[in-house]
């Protein structure tokens, strides 16, 4: 089962960029975020989506 959800540093990793662009990306809403206890994960769907989007 893939998974529905990545932390921070695996959503860079995955979209090639630093911690803090995707930072900004979550900012300017480009990206999806839940609060899971005290930890920020990034759905993978808004990864996918930002991914596939053109310019």
């Amino acid at each position: 089962m893939e998974p529905l959800f990545v932390s921070i540093t695996d959503a860079a990793k995955a979209l090639g960029l630093g911690r803090t662009s995707v930072y900004e990306l979550i900012r300017a809403g480009e990206l999806n975020t839940r609060k899971m206890g005290r930890r920020r994960l990034v759905t993978v769907a808004s990864i996918k989506r930002l991914a596939t989007e053109e310019q």
